[in-house]
């Protein structure tokens, strides 16, 4: 279940040394001088600093996204940031090879999935790119007495805050860049500490294909410190927010100073229900990888298996023994399916709910530290628990890691009961041959986002979000774009 490091590509000239915040077209240091270390999850070693930033950084990031937004980037046309999104979509793709190592190096993630963003990444900004329209001034029809002409505008918000978290930064970066490209705001976004290399190499490749000075805008470094100053900011007009329920919660009681706009994709406990005519040579890896994927560090992850009983036995095995075949080690392997937690805080916290687990119900598989050549990395094996049950503490915080509970059911209703027994709704998803199932269950499940013999899956013109304590606000699709604009009417009196 561990993989031997291969030859390892050369690492990034970009890696190393100290890393600034962009501010306004330039990099500049955090104004206290302060920095955090920059950690290799595999190996534990150092691989640079980042600015430390505070409320001073902050301050001079949205006065320069302010700056930018009512300068001469407000009078850029449509067709005008079209090109710029695809000349960004180009910049990146021909220097991706390196962002995906960077992304690996910085937050663990196997190099098979960082350089399978390409397409994604490709994806998404011709997407963007396709959405440059959506402030299209209408004329509406009126009621009023007399001779009036009424137009409806799509304005842009203003500056745009967006705090992201560290499981995906090459991802989560466009939920943000990319509609405000589109739309015409302006934007600052604080990267996760422990997962910023990547955000700012793709800056500095933003800045070669020509985004106006201010346009975006990194600051980095502690939440508590540049994150919540992001979050109150009285020069911040809208905030999209990934992370936490309770640091959520932290950013609407912060954003009632100004009444910002919030978007928040936060937590889940999400439901993968395997019925007992699915197909399991599909059911099986589908619903494991469903947890596994990114060493189960995804918010969308299906961690509560739910199997009917007639097949729960024969499902725990087939399970276990697709589980022991995953190969866990350095991202930089190419045989490497699942890398290193992100951190040591990350690594302490999912052992910790392992040890839990051993508690409350049976380990089927996984469930250990690696050790060895591994000891200084952050690796923990993929964990299966069988034995479960629905009020069991793994089955009802979320782990962040990749630990699975599976949970016996009899009824259709039953599982449907068991699935939305949970303060969240993200996501789930269900795995049967029964098309009228498919549809009862995937109506009935509460969460944003629901699969059917699949999981995981995601088109950026689509998109997807949260319900419950999952948070509100859509990723993806024509309303995420919309939601970077605000409508204003226009009357004018022709008579």
């Amino acid at each position: 279940m561990t993989a031997h490091l291969a030859a390892a590509p050369p690492t990034p000239a970009f890696i190393g040394g100290a890393k600034h915040n962009l501010i306004g077209g330039q990099w500049v240091p955090a104004a206290s001088g302060a920095t955090i270390d920059v950690i290799n999850p595999a190996t534990g070693g150092a691989l640079g600093t980042i600015a430390a930033s505070d409320s001073v950084d902050v301050d001079r990031a949205v006065a320069a996204a302010r700056a930018a937004f009512e300068g001469p980037w407000s009078g850029w046309t449509p067709h005008q940031r079209r090109k710029l999104i695809l000349d960004v979509h180009d910049i990146l793709l021909d220097n991706f090879d390196e962002l995906a190592l960077i992304e690996t190096l910085d937050m663990g993630a196997p190099l098979s999935r960082t350089m399978g963003l390409r397409e994604w990444t490709s994806q998404v900004l011709q997407f963007f790119a396709g959405q440059v329209d959506a402030g299209t001034v209408a004329a509406a029809e009126n009621s009023l007495p007399g001779d009036f002409l009424t137009l409806r505008y799509r304005p842009p918000v203003g500056v745009v805050g967006g705090i992201i978290p560290w499981n995906g930064p090459l991802i989560g970066l466009w939920w943000i860049f990319g509609p405000a490209l589109a739309t015409g705001c302006t934007a600052v976004l604080k990267p996760a500490e422990d997962a910023s290399l990547s955000v700012l190499r793709v800056a500095e490749l933003m800045q070669q294909a020509g985004v106006p000075d201010g346009v975006i805008n990194v600051v980095t470094g502690y939440g508590k410190d540049a994150g919540s100053a992001l979050a109150e900011h009285h020069g911040v007009d809208r905030i999209a927010f990934t992370g936490s329920v309770g640091t959520a919660q932290t950013i609407v009681r912060a954003s009632a100073g100004n009444l910002k706009r919030l978007q928040m994709e936060l937590g889940g406990k999400s439901p993968d229900i395997v019925f007992a005519d699915a197909d399991l040579d599909k059911a099986v890896p589908g619903a494991a990888m469903g947890v596994f994927t990114n060493s189960g560090q995804v918010c969308v992850a299906g961690t509560r298996i739910f199997v009917q009983r007639a097949i729960h036995e024969e499902f725990v095995a087939r399970m276990a023994d697709f589980t022991k075949t995953i190969r866990v080690g350095n991202g930089l392997d190419p045989n490497t399916q699942l890398g290193p937690l992100i951190s040591q805080r990350q690594l302490d916290r999912v052992l910790g709910y392992i040890d839990i687990g051993n508690d409350e119900a049976q380990l089927a598989v996984g469930g250990r530290r690696l050790a060895g050549e591994y000891a200084n990395g952050f690796y923990v094996e993929p964990t299966v628990f069988s034995g479960a049950n629905n009020e069991m503490t793994i089955a009802r915080e979320e782990i962040f890691g990749p630990v699975a509970t599976v949970i016996p059911f009899d009824t259709v209703d039953e599982a449907i009961t068991l699935a939305n027994a949970t303060p969240y709704g993200l996501a789930g998803g269900l795995w049967t041959e029964n098309l009228g199932t498919a549809h009862k269950v995937s109506q009935a499940i509460d969460a944003g986002t629901v699969w059917v013999n699949c999981y995981g899956v995601l088109d950026p013109a689509i998109g997807f979000g949260g319900t419950k304590m999952s948070g509100y606000g859509w990723k993806g699709g024509r309303e995420h774009v919309e939601s970077y604009l605000y409508s204003k009417a226009v009357y004018i009196n022709l008579g």
